[in-house]
């Protein structure tokens, strides 16, 4: 017997890999998922990209539906120069964002991949996630979903998605120990892509 799903949730989703442990948990709690990418925290724009089409093809595979926002916002990061002050200005202005959304249509329930990482800051996240859920008489579902996340990879390995080698801010990329290959690889996609145009 085919088990109907009985609630939407908003999923506010980074990139392919960080939505695919979530996706399996929430289907199998019988959420029918969205999928929000909205992300300007992802820098440079040819990396917002390569994010995107990597959570698009997620979203084929699952068949579930995507919508997709913005793009990436490299100035208004560069004017954040505290970490601490740039990470709670990120994780608040895209869950903002998923909440006005959610509020807006119809979504009782948002939620985000960021809680599947064991490298982003929990607690805060679910902080700002409840007290936007409050502010606009949403739920916001504050999964523990760190233990799944190295099978997400490997899940993410199977579909073959991009897997990202940093958080991504462009701050993040200069901490990342494979900046240099990143910026060459970024460096071909846009050469590549102003060679269509």
């Amino acid at each position: 017997m085919k088990i109907q799903k009985t609630e939407e949730i908003l999923l506010h989703s980074c990139c392919g890999p960080c939505a695919e442990y979530p996706l399996q948990q929430l289907l199998a709690e019988h959420y029918l998922p969205t999928l929000y990418y909205f992300n300007p925290n992802i820098q440079p724009q040819v990396e917002w990209q390569r994010r995107y089409e990597s959570l698009a093809k997620l979203s084929d595979l699952m068949a579930l539906p995507l919508v997709a926002v913005g793009s990436a916002a490299t100035e208004q990061w560069l004017a954040l120069p505290d970490q601490a002050e740039r990470c709670r200005f990120c994780y608040r202005l895209r869950l903002e964002e998923v909440a006005r959304y959610a509020k807006e249509n119809g979504f009782p329930t948002f939620t985000t991949t960021l809680l599947v990482s064991p490298y982003q800051q929990r607690e805060l996240i679910v902080e700002i996630g409840q007290e936007l859920a409050d502010s606009y008489g949403l739920n916001f579902l504050a999964a523990d979903w760190r233990p799944g996340f190295r099978a997400g990879q490997e899940l993410a390995r199977t579909h073959g998605l991009y897997r990202q080698r940093y958080c991504g801010c462009i701050f993040s990329l200069g901490e990342s120990s494979f900046n240099e290959q990143i910026r060459a690889e970024h460096a071909r996609l846009e050469q590549g892509m102003s060679d269509r145009i």
